[in-house]
């Protein structure tokens, strides 16, 4: 008969994988791990939630208020019209009244107020941290040269006889006159109170976005100028 051939041996079966703990579930030491990773992973999406939508980091705010006085650097804080009024004569040969040449001017003029941001020094900003109190000093506002629009102006000429050459005087004077009875007026107590007002304001309004923008929202500004108490 011919040659056999033999049953390849058998192979052992692999033993199963062991399951920890009874009924395919983990056991108590795989539970509290995965508990623990759930918490800490909840915890940081937590906190990331937070600082994303809640939380901001609070800043400098004197570094802050300096960054935004450089970025202005020049704030017009009020510009300011009135009418000034003028009066220039001409006397006549012998000082008699009545050869006197006269005009009386009503001119419109214009002034801007300006605080010069740019010269205020990390000193004149003084942070209350527990009241959360910004105290800013100004320096002295500066006055533009008044504007005089003499196209608008009215002029009333009085005179026996006002030669074109007595009118051309008569007004050059007005000219004059008016432009210095501007910038008399321009530093008047009123206007100078209202420019005063208007720049405090406008200070306080400049810097309240930047406190806000730096984690100080409730933050108040106070703003005072150079001498005053």
């Amino acid at each position: 008969m011919g040659d056999r051939v033999s049953p390849p041996p058998a192979r052992a079966p692999h033993p199963a994988p062991a399951v920890a703990g009874a009924g395919g579930r983990l056991g108590a030491r795989g539970e509290a791990i995965l508990a623990a990773l759930a918490a800490a992973l909840l915890v940081a999406t937590l906190f990331l939630a937070w600082r994303a939508y809640f939380h901001r980091e609070e800043g400098d705010p004197v570094a802050s208020a300096m960054q935004t006085f450089t970025r202005q650097n020049d704030l017009i804080v009020l510009t300011y019209r009135f009418q000034v009024v003028s009066e220039s004569v001409i006397k006549g040969p012998v000082d008699l009244a009545v050869l006197e040449r006269r005009q009386l001017v009503i001119v419109p003029a214009l002034v801007d107020y300006r605080v010069r941001l740019g010269e205020i020094r990390r000193s004149d900003i003084q942070w209350d941290d527990d009241r959360q109190v910004m105290t800013v000093t100004l320096p002295p506002l500066r006055i533009s040269r008044p504007n005089i629009d003499e196209a608008r102006a009215r002029a009333f000429t009085d005179g026996i006889w006002v030669s074109r050459k007595d009118a051309e005087s008569l007004a050059r004077s007005n000219s004059r006159i008016a432009e210095a009875r501007a910038i008399e007026y321009a530093k008047d107590g009123e206007a100078l109170g209202l420019a005063r007002t208007a720049a405090r304001e406008a200070v306080q309004r400049n810097l309240a976005a930047p406190l806000q923008a730096i984690g100080f929202e409730r933050a108040r500004v106070e703003v005072r100028f150079e001498g005053e108490g």
